[in-house]
């Protein structure tokens, strides 16, 4: 078997660069669709000394369907930090739990949280146009009955005051991180939830993923005067706050008392985070032609140097995802010490820093890479997170191999080798499984992340490399701002390949369907090789077959998957390539005939690029007998 496996190893290293090689480029959308809209402004009060804090908020929800609104709901998340809370609950039921949240023992930190360290987040008043609301709190949802409908195309304005209180870190917001960041304020104000063609998506928050509305911010944020603020949005007041944000040479000016007020704006989000701590460093670095990149972190001796190098590799891997999707679409980009680990916001990320050089940019890398798969491409995470989690880690793989060495041949291996692990696991579940309701975070994981990469690696194999980023760039420009869904990627490959590719989408997202073809014969007819071939899995694929001859010489044959009516570009320009006539996906197996006799071949292999996401790699390859 070893020798089997050396061979075929032989004969991936013959080709894989042939596929990578100048492939990648480096250094629902219709006239009836529709979104809503929000523009919030926010004035909040935080007391450092006991983490809690109050504000309000006037927001103005512009009703852009074509329904009658008599009901809204508000997230409040962080009633999730609260004893027997969903979260908790969940947390202490799922067979895998999150070692983040969890204690030593296994248990849940949630259940262990005091009054003086839970978080908690209520509505304290609410009216509709000046009109009292009727409203419930139902854990983390806040359910408001609305004093009067909101009729299509109409706006109204909800005027609320709210108080919360900070929690202890335990997962993506709270205060006190593990590496001393005195407040990572993620999924902290009273968000409206999203409704769209399917209705309402107010999910209770269990640690998943989100879904938030477009529109724009006015946040005023008072603090102690000793903290260091960064974030979402574009500061207003840099003259009033000091701390590096003054112009050089001008006088700062300083708010009397023991507090500032830090006024943001951010233009076209659906969410708003910020950090604060009174030891951050604040670093900036203006790109030509912007953004300008701005990096707050602890002045901690141990991490300054990883720190300060990040700051170029951040600089290149914002022209990579520029150059590969399309330009940023905001005048600045904060990298942020805070959370539990790397999470993604507008404009902005938390990451922790304790980390090497290495993982540092890793993370940094994966983080920027949601600004455009999320917060410009805002996919209902909940329900679609292998189209935010799976195409970042793509394209975030993609770039780490750019900028970072060593260059890996295969850099797609490790998201095949963890959908292999979960395929043959048993435990997989369909990617339109909602996010909180898999049975494991393990399936979740790879499920998002793995597979979800995978679907578009592999999709580079099926319509061709170039065709790929192609349709990356295009799907960026049509859908930015926008929700999209599963089904617009697959239109806008289908768009720049001329490919029917339902069949992709339906196999890969919506069943455990998996890919296994065979060599089952080769065997010679009349000084003539015959290959037959056999499809085992149920789900279909085009073929590429690699033909390995004695005297060095290398062919490729393709058969095209008939229900994708049409073909891709040769990958391999070096080498000849045979168009076969098309399998039809019902017939079990499919024969071709080289006009070679078999004494000639060394070797036969399906899918040298090994992008075809086959779960039993040792029946592809048939390998010559030697003597």
């Amino acid at each position: 078997m070893r020798q089997l496996v050396n061979k075929k190893e032989r004969l991936i290293g013959l080709l894989f660069f042939l596929i990578l090689s100048g492939s990648f480029v480096v250094a629902q959308n219709s006239s009836c669709y529709w979104q809503q809209h929000v523009d919030y402004t926010m004035d909040v009060a935080i007391d450092v000394e006991n983490y809690q804090y109050s504000g309000t908020q006037k927001l103005v929800y512009t009703n852009n369907s074509r329904d009658t609104l008599n009901r809204v709901y508000y997230h409040l998340y962080f009633n999730a930090f609260q004893p027997g809370s969903e979260m908790d609950i969940r947390l202490q039921n799922i067979k895998d739990p999150d070692g983040r949240m969890t204690t030593t023992d296994k248990k849940s930190r949630i259940a262990a949280l005091t009054e003086s360290e839970m978080g908690y987040l209520h509505a304290v008043s609410l009216k509709q146009d000046g009109t009292v609301a009727r409203y419930n709190e139902e854990g983390t949802i806040l359910v408001v009955d609305l004093a009067k409908p909101v009729l299509p195309g109409k706006k109204t304005t909800f005027e609320m005051e709210f108080e919360g209180q900070v929690p202890l870190l335990i997962r993506r917001g709270g205060r006190n991180s593990n590496e001393g960041v005195a407040l990572s304020m993620s999924q902290w104000y009273p968000k409206i939830a999203e409704y769209d063609f399917e209705g309402w998506h107010a999910d209770p928050y269990i640690s998943r993923e989100f879904h938030g509305v477009w529109g724009d911010f006015d946040v005023k944020l008072t603090i102690d005067k000793s903290f260091v603020v960064g974030g979402t949005g574009y500061l207003q007041n840099p003259q009033e706050i000091g701390h590096g944000y003054e112009a050089p040479g001008k006088k700062v000016g300083r708010v009397k008392g023991k507090t500032l007020t830090w006024h943001f704006k951010a233009p076209m989000v659906h969410d708003f985070m910020w950090a604060a701590d009174p030891d951050y460093i604040h670093d900036t670095l203006p790109m030509e032609n912007g953004p300008t990149l701005h990096f707050y972190y602890k002045n901690d001796p141990e991490i300054i140097e990883n720190w300060k190098n990040l700051q170029p590799k951040t600089a290149e891997a914002m022209k990579f995802f520029n150059t590969n999707i399309g330009s940023y679409p905001y005048n600045q980009y904060s990298v942020v010490q805070g959370g539990d680990g790397g999470m993604e916001y507008a404009m902005s990320t938390l990451i922790t820093g304790k980390r090497t050089f290495g993982s540092l940019v890793g993370v940094m890398v994966h983080e920027m890479a949601h600004s455009w798969f999320q917060h410009a491409l805002a996919t209902n995470e909940s329900k679609h997170a292998w189209m935010d989690e799976g195409f970042t880690s793509f394209i975030s793989t993609l770039c780490m191999n750019e900028i970072m060495e060593p260059k890996k041949e295969n850099p797609f291996q490790d998201s095949y080798n963890g959908y292999y692990n979960l395929a043959l696991s048993g435990k997989e579940q369909p990617q339109t499984t909602h996010a909180d309701r898999y049975d494991l975070n393990y399936a979740y994981g790879i499920s998002a992340y793995s597979k979800g990469s995978v679907f578009l690696s592999q999709l580079g194999y099926i319509i061709g490399q170039e065709k790929l980023m192609e349709t990356l760039r295009k799907y960026y420009a049509d859908f930015k701002f926008k929700h999209p869904l599963p089904n617009d990627i697959k239109r806008t490959a289908e768009k720049v390949s001329g490919m029917e590719l339902d069949w992709y989408l339906t196999d890969w997202t919506q069943t455990t369907n998996t890919i296994d073809y065979t060599i089952k014969e080769v065997t010679e007819q009349d000084g003539k090789t015959k290959i037959v071939l056999g499809r085992i899995g149920n789900m279909p694929m085009p073929l590429d077959i690699l033909v390995v001859y004695n005297d060095g010489l290398q062919e490729t044959f393709y058969v095209p998957l008939r229900m994708m009516r049409g073909e891709k570009e040769n990958p391999y320009g070096q080498l000849e390539r045979t168009v076969l006539p098309d399998w039809p996906w019902a017939f079990p197996t499919y024969e071709f005939v080289i006009d070679k006799p078999i004494a000639s071949i060394k070797g036969i292999m399906i899918d040298p690029s090994q992008l075809m996401a086959d779960i039993n790699g040792e029946n592809n390859v048939w390998m010559a007998k030697t003597p």
